[in-house]
């Protein structure tokens, strides 16, 4: 198992006990925390944090040589934002007003269970976690800087919101915590969910795995793996998705169509960072990365009672939307390129020209399938192509003939009550309302009156006629 170091920074364990430092670090060991300073001597503390980063300390407040009240002093000090947990014997209620007071994070006592104590240093890391990423992202809003341009390399963009996604990307990438990416099909959320991975420099494979349509069975078995003896043909043991991740990172796509009894395990791996194998009692540590997708509307599956509030907030630790393609039309003409250029190489043609025209008619479309679609669209009319430049036949026709006609989808959308006009309290006439149509299309279709005439649903003929008894 390949065993990643967690937290970034160590926990400093500060106690003149021994046992007492065993005891903190098999316990965190047990929340899969495996990065520690043991401080045995009060006198080492201040030195240590002065030659090296650390995530949080532990400390004992009765030790000899230098006091944990006064290194708590020293600490908050010189070393503000570390969190301080302080540890001690003493069941003191002044004592510990004293500590708070003096900016301890946390004041446990003696003997601590094993619950409280990880749950506290875990609000510490993420306190840590969100100090970094607020720091990052100013650094990156200040600087409109990408610094790992080569992770989005696959990503094809010359888009700002994109670009302010790469940012938040970079600024999140190395926390353990869940990341949840939305957005609608064919946006390329693996893409990003891959770019998550590269930036996390995690040792470990990213593992993707689409849950959508997987029972609860399967869907325990495919992640957790199963004993020998399970079930029936389960005649060896085998390993589930979440140890292949070990040490990566496992994306699961389609999130939201996740079954009532695979989100209670979903969670328990999110809480407790530990699993069961079918078949088996004894509970197994996962150190993945977990990154989930979804096109749907989790907030809505939430409050309909379909989806789990308590995963809910947990997925929502961090979150990326990925926006529409018809919300980035600046991307167009590069993604056209980019798929010209790609299909030209699988289907071994020369490059053809696109008609000027061509990134005109893609702009009045709303691409349901998004960047999958236009790739796919893109690739049917390489396909087809002969000679000269490209035609755009196949375009009109996917547009036109295979999705709904705009007729059929402005009755669609009159029947879902959106709105497609609005009015001003004096209507206009039916003359003034076909002018204003015929504007509006030429407008969108930069002056083509092939794609303008396109939008309105009339031969370009027609629109012609109206645009000469306009200018008369």
């Amino acid at each position: 198992m390949k065993e990643s170091v967690y937290p970034e920074f160590p926990v400093i364990l500060v106690d003149d006990e021994m046992l007492a430092l065993d005891s903190f670090e098999i316990a965190l060991r047990s929340a899969n925390m495996n990065h520690f300073i043991r401080c045995q001597d009060s006198r080492d503390v201040m030195p240590t944090l002065s030659s090296r980063d650390v995530e949080v300390m532990l400390l004992d407040l009765r030790m000899p040589h230098v006091s944990g009240e006064e290194l708590l002093l020293k600490v908050n000090s010189d070393f503000p934002e570390v969190p301080v947990i302080v540890i001690t014997g003493a069941n003191d209620v002044e004592t510990a007003v004293k500590c708070m007071k003096h900016g301890a994070f946390d004041y446990m006592v003696k003997p601590v269970e094993k619950s409280r104590l990880v749950s506290g240093v875990r609000r510490a890391l993420e306190l840590r976690e969100l100090q970094k990423e607020n720091r990052l992202l100013k650094a990156h809003v200040l600087s409109d800087k990408i610094e790992h341009p080569g992770a989005f390399s696959k990503i094809v963009t010359n888009s700002a919101g994109m670009r302010s996604i790469f940012q938040y990307v970079e600024a999140i990438s190395k926390s353990p915590r869940p990341v949840l990416i939305t957005g609608e099909t064919g946006v390329g959320k693996e893409l990003v969910a891959k770019a998550v991975h590269v930036l996390s420099h995690r040792e470990g494979d990213f593992i993707p795995v689409n849950v959508a349509g997987l029972d609860d069975n399967v869907f325990s078995d495919t992640l957790f793996g199963h004993k020998k003896g399970a079930f029936t043909g389960a005649e060896q043991a085998r390993s589930g998705l979440i140890e292949q991740a070990s040490g990566g990172t496992l994306f699961l796509d389609e999130i939201g169509d996740l079954s009532a009894p695979s989100q209670v395990k979903l969670l328990r791996l999110l809480q407790d960072g530990d699993f069961f194998p079918l078949g088996s009692d004894v509970a197994k540590g996962s150190n993945a990365r977990i990154i989930v997708a979804t096109n749907q509307d989790l907030d809505g599956l939430k409050s309909s009672g379909r989806f789990r509030k308590d995963l809910y907030y947990r997925l929502f630790y961090h979150h990326i939307h990925v926006p529409a393609l018809r919300e980035r039309l600046e991307d167009l003409a590069i993604l056209v390129e980019h798929f010209l250029e790609k299909a030209s190489k699988t289907l071994d043609k020369k490059k053809p020209t696109p008609p000027e025209e061509l990134t005109i008619l893609l702009s009045t479309y709303h691409f349901p399938g998004n960047i999958r679609e236009l790739e796919s669209m893109v690739f049917n009319a390489v396909s087809s192509h002969k000679f000269g430049k490209l035609s755009m036949e196949s375009f009109k026709s996917h547009i036109y003939q295979k999705h709904p006609s705009f007729e059929t989808e402005s009755k669609q959308l009159l029947k879902e009550k959106k709105v497609l006009l609005s009015f001003s309290e004096q209507l206009p006439t039916l003359k003034q309302t076909e002018q204003l149509l015929i504007d509006e299309a030429m407008k969108r279709a930069d002056g083509n009156q092939s794609i303008a005439a396109l939008s309105l649903g009339i031969t370009r003929q027609a629109l012609n006629r109206r645009l000469r008894l306009k200018n008369k």
